[in-house]
């Protein structure tokens, strides 16, 4: 029996490892290395020959961490494993089975929701603007997820949709949109689940062939679970237990989507011979941030206490030693307005990469994409270049297709330099240039882009030829593995999920900002708490917290997460200029337009 795959991990990583067989439960706190034990857990599993690769299922919900499961797991040495997001594998399914039982290709997929609502809209005479046909596709989608009929959401609803449309006429336009659906042979995002487990319930030999396939389940980040995909999972499993399933019910952020963290909190329940495993030893941030993370968190369902792995100050490289200084307790910082919240902000930033930090190292994280506009202008008043999290992916963007093309095309004829010098002088061509434009703007934003493949290309293996190099970038685009822009992050709190920066700068904190002021009720504000915590927890070395007094002619107050958080685990900052040119006060609540640390 080999132990290979279990080398390195910590005593309860290398326990929830181990467990090979039955129904398992890993609750796994952020920063405690969650991917690196379902995919050692199946490297061992296959090492030991419980496992059969290719009878692995492990789904997740993002293509992104489909990607990276099945690289992390080429790097074990295991192939073949069927790592893929609900979705792609109801899909895959239907592809495989729909011929076998209706003689006939499976239904396409619908590409643009919205723009069909809009033509069902249409045939009904109804006017309807973008903004509502977008609220129908939400409630449309929501529904689905939920498994409940049209009639049923309109028992839910009986107002219909904001005071746009009445209930019967909500209703009309959804069944008006299944109709079309069903005359041109489309499915949309949600029926894709819905058919896959309608097709498993009802012909028994698919649910034996998907059974004698798939053996062993393992489902990741199974507190975003919605109800048709827990139907879905129980329908692959059958009557089986042989299911891992790993979450942190903290980090619950998508129950707008359906997500549902009652069952991976109630799994042990559900399986009275369940194992469970904590995950709560951090390897990501320092002491000061988990407490204050600690501190939101408290007594909520599911919370774990994150303990910090970091004992002492280690530097991973000359850069993060040179900054090692920067390591402090995290801050809060009340602003006049947001202006001045931006400005701050950025002067912060600027200091931190004067002082070495690279500026890759940094993200800015707020509750909304509006946000985003006047952090992006005061970075570029301090020649910051910034990207935004989120919008278009990397291989998508234009600059970088050109420069796929071009390398492909020049790996057909020899190549008689190196790998980097071929590279370079590809993307010179195409307009990459040794300095960079000013930050802010297309330029420098294409720019940024053939940067990265430049050094994608010098930290190639040796001896990796062009042609090699080419293969790698198309595989990346499929996984999308993306790789690191040289430049400060922007990022909601939704699409930080996942990620890390060694310093965070967490803005908005304001009641109606964070929690945002349609968060009603006990469920909608514990939501934008978590959001709040999965912020917090992004951040490795340092922590800056911040909210503005004013937002136009708005009056904000604190957010009520920084009085739960309380003033211990925080520490002030010098005082700073406000937008006007006045200083910030510290300590105790003084008069509006005056800052404050908490």
């Amino acid at each position: 029996m080999s132990d290979r795959a279990l080398e390195g991990l910590d005593e309860q990583q290398r326990e929830a490892a181990s467990l090979l067989r039955g129904p398992v439960c890993v609750l796994a706190g952020a920063g405690t290395g969650k991917t690196r034990v379902i995919t050692h857990r199946i490297a061992h599993g296959v090492d030991t020959g419980a496992y059969s690769p290719g009878r692995v299922m492990a789904v997740t919900f993002t293509t992104k961490a489909a990607g990276e499961m099945r690289g992390r797991l080429r790097a074990l040495g295991v192939e073949g494993v069927a790592a893929r997001t609900f979705h792609a594998t109801a899909l895959a399914q239907l592809n495989f089975f729909w011929p076998q039982l209706a003689n006939d290709t499976a239904p396409s997929i619908v590409d643009n929701k919205v723009r069909v609502l809009g033509q069902a809209a249409d045939a009904l005479r109804l006017r309807l603007n973008g903004a509502t046909l977008r609220d129908v596709a939400s409630r449309i989608e929501w529904r689905k997820v939920a498994m409940r009929t049209i009639e049923q959401d309109a028992a839910a609803h009986p107002d219909g949709l904001s005071g746009v449309l009445d209930a019967a006429a909500v209703v009309e336009l959804q069944r008006q949109y299944e109709k079309l659906k069903d005359a041109r042979r489309q499915l949309d995002f949600e029926d894709v689940l819905l058919a896959c487990a309608g097709m498993l319930e009802s012909e028994p030999r698919v649910a034996a062939a998907v059974h004698e396939q798939y053996r062993h389940l393992t489902v990741d980040e199974f507190q975003d679970v919605s109800p048709v995909q827990q139907r879905l999972l129980e329908l692959w499993l059958g009557d089986r237990r042989d299911v891992c399933v790993v979450g942190d019910a903290s980090q619950t952020i998508y129950s707008f989507a359906g997500a549902d963290p009652r069952y991976l909190l109630e799994f042990a329940e559900r399986y009275d011979d369940a194992r469970v495993v904590r995950l709560e030893r951090n390897y990501r941030s320092e002491p000061a941030i988990l407490d204050v993370a600690n501190a939101l968190m408290r007594g909520r369902p599911g919370a774990l206490e994150l303990r910090s792995a970091r004992t002492a100050r280690t530097a991973r490289t000359a850069r993060t030693l040179r900054a090692a200084s920067a390591v402090s307790r995290p801050t809060v910082t009340a602003y006049g307005d947001e202006g001045a919240e931006a400005a701050g902000v950025a002067g912060a930033i600027a200091a931190q990469v004067a002082s070495g930090i690279a500026p890759n190292d940094v993200a800015i994280l707020y509750r909304a994409n509006a946000q985003s506009a006047p952090l992006l202008a005061a970075l570029a008043a301090r020649g910051i270049a910034a990207s935004v999290l989120g919008g278009r992916r990397f291989f998508d963007q234009p600059e970088v297709r050109q420069a796929v093309m071009a390398l492909r095309g020049a790996s057909v004829a020899p190549v008689e330099t190196t790998l980097v010098v071929a590279v370079r002088d590809v993307l010179r061509s195409l307009g990459l240039t040794d300095e960079p434009p000013p930050a802010g703007g297309a330029l420098r934003d294409a720019w940024e882009a053939r940067s990265a493949v430049l050094r994608l290309a010098e930290e190639a293996p040796e001896g990796t030829t062009l042609r090699a190099f080419t293969d790698e970038l198309l595989a990346r685009g499929r996984d999308q593995h993306e790789p690191s822009l040289r430049t400060v992050t922007l990022a909601t709190l939704h699409a930080a999920k996942g990620l890390e920066w060694d310093h965070v700068h967490l803005v908005g904190l304001a009641e109606g900002l964070l929690p945002i002021s349609y968060a009603t009720g006990f469920a909608a504000i514990d939501e934008e708490r978590r959001l709040a915590y999965v912020g917090i927890t992004r951040a490795a070395r340092t922590l800056s917290l911040s909210w503005s007094e004013q937002s136009g002619a708005r009056t904000r107050q604190r957010s009520r997460f920084l009085r739960e958080i309380g003033p211990h685990p925080l520490e002030p900052n010098p005082p700073r200029p406000n937008h006007t040119g006045t200083r910030h006060a510290g300590g105790a609540p003084a008069t509006p337009a005056a800052g404050r640390r908490n």
